[in-house]
């Protein structure tokens, strides 16, 4: 009898995750959709807005993301419009990134995030709660040994780089 009880928490806690993950990628797609853009790229692109002016380092930095992953994600921007990239006058070897008129459009149009439902939802809840579900969590990720996978608190699905054009 505890075997099949335990057989039928696993496979409840599965369909939970399989849950999650597609809300995840439902919201992705959303977004691509609707935005033609990732959610990494929106939030560059939020970032860039709340700063009015950043450069790369500090952008990756505000973002958990890579500068590597962030240059990538910027060309991509600039590339359609939504930024302006201009070297300093101060140091020539860094460069300013600002939203254009469309990129700041496209800012004021935005759905929230899922990350910022989810945060929005999540602080609202006891801290005994918040404190069990960060243990729940973190025990899961042990038990599917990916304790050394990095990840950011970006919620999408693949990899965080857009694949090239």
């Amino acid at each position: 009898m505890r075997n099949l009880l335990n057989e039928q928490r696993c496979r409840d806690l599965l369909i939970s995750l399989r849950k999650i993950i597609q809300a995840i990628d439902i919201h992705s797609r959303t977004l691509n959709k609707k935005f033609g853009l990732t959610g990494p790229q929106l939030i560059i692109l939020q970032e860039i807005s709340k700063y009015k002016q950043i450069s790369i380092t500090p952008l990756s930095k505000v973002t958990s993301l890579s500068q590597a992953t962030v240059t990538d994600i910027t060309k991509r921007l600039e590339t359609k419009g939504y930024i302006i990239k201009q070297k300093r006058e101060d140091d020539k070897r860094s460069t300013n990134i600002t939203l254009t008129k469309t990129g700041e459009a496209i800012i004021k149009n935005l759905p929230p995030l899922l990350q910022e439902t989810f945060t929005n939802r999540f602080s609202k809840i006891e801290d005994w709660e918040q404190m069990m579900v960060l243990s729940s969590f973190e025990r899961v990720v042990h038990l599917m040994a990916a304790e050394k996978i990095e990840a950011s608190p970006i919620m999408v699905t693949g990899p965080i780089q857009s694949p090239p054009p």
